[in-house]
């Protein structure tokens, strides 16, 4: 009895860092038309907001312990996952406002940082206003 057996695996040798290689062949084709429609018609800074709801629901569950186990996960900074979830704390209606609001040139989760540190949400929806505007 022979118990020689060849096995294949496809390897990727490529440089860089472990946790942001994908599976070539498990991956969908990033040039797909339709992945690329997809990109184009959500704004990053209404995904961005969609996770800190999301990540915000799974804390409150009880799911997810933490921010450091959440920046684990999703192999982010403990600080980058700070800044997501500071969106939480832009008035509900602005959130909303964000979830829904068509591509806006210049609206960024950096530049909305400003907002965030605004406690009255009256200030925050007039300096939206005027980021929308622009």
């Amino acid at each position: 009895m022979n118990v020689n057996q060849n096995v294949t695996y496809p390897v990727d040798f490529r440089a860089g860092r472990p946790g942001r290689r994908k599976n070539k062949i498990a991956s969908p084709d990033p040039r797909s038309p339709v992945d690329e429609r997809c990109r184009r018609l959500i704004p990053r800074i209404a995904r961005l907001m969609a996770l800190a709801i999301r990540f915000d629901g799974l804390l409150r569950e009880g799911t997810i312990q933490d921010y450091a186990e959440l920046a684990r996960l999703g192999h982010v900074t403990r600080a980058r996952m700070t800044q997501i979830m500071k969106l939480l704390d832009l008035a509900p209606d602005l959130q909303e406002e964000i979830l829904f609001l068509p591509p806006v040139k210049g609206l960024t989760e950096r530049r909305l940082r400003l907002l965030v540190t605004r406690l009255d949400w009256r200030e925050q929806r007039r300096l939206f206003q005027q980021m929308v505007e622009e």
